[in-house]
């Protein structure tokens, strides 16, 4: 289904949402946020992945990416992965929640095509070219807030799994390119 946001200039930062299928909560578990850290890690460092802004609520991350080349392949390629070792941790690793959670991404998976088994991510990343510096600093308060307006830190750079940090010249987990 086309909804008509796509990337069209690859080279250009994208506000990117990565929404985990049914609004599951998967990333209230450390183990499972450190696998998207160390995919976008990963991206960085092997395929050139510029990250700007991120953050990793219960159930979605928030992104502002660009890539010289393509950066729909890199968003490919890292939900491709992060889908699979975040439902294989959840197979082999204790979890409370591993019966219901496999159920309900087995059932969006049999329901989907391009799908073998389960579906993590949503298909849709509804992404926005930041084109501005006014949509640029919107869209990175948006995110350094988020954990804040959830009720999880009462200061945006006290929450790990964000860019916050890096903005206030705080190491993060992961390496970012600054949009100042």
């Amino acid at each position: 289904m086309d909804t008509g946001y796509k990337i069209r200039n690859q080279e250009k930062p994208y506000f990117l949402t990565f929404q985990v299928i049914n609004w599951v909560d998967v990333f209230t578990r450390k183990r499972y946020k450190d696998i998207i850290v160390e995919s976008l890690n990963f991206c960085v460092k092997n395929k050139s992945l510029k990250v700007h802004g991120w953050v990793i609520m219960s159930n979605h991350l928030h992104v502002i990416f660009s890539h010289e080349y393509n950066l729909s392949n890199i968003i490919r390629d890292f939900k491709t992965h992060t889908s699979k070792a975040i439902v294989r941790s959840i197979i082999e690793f204790p979890e409370s929640r591993r019966d219901w959670i496999l159920f309900q991404f087995n059932l969006r998976g049999k329901m989907n095509t391009r799908n073998k088994n389960f579906q993590f991510w949503t298909h849709s990343n509804h992404p926005i070219e930041l084109n501005t510096n006014e949509m640029i600093d919107q869209r990175l308060n948006y995110i350094h807030e988020n954990p804040v307006r959830a009720g999880l830190v009462l200061q945006s750079i006290h929450y790990a799994y964000s860019s916050a940090g890096d903005y206030a010249d705080l190491p993060g987990l992961v390496p970012v390119v600054r949009i100042d």
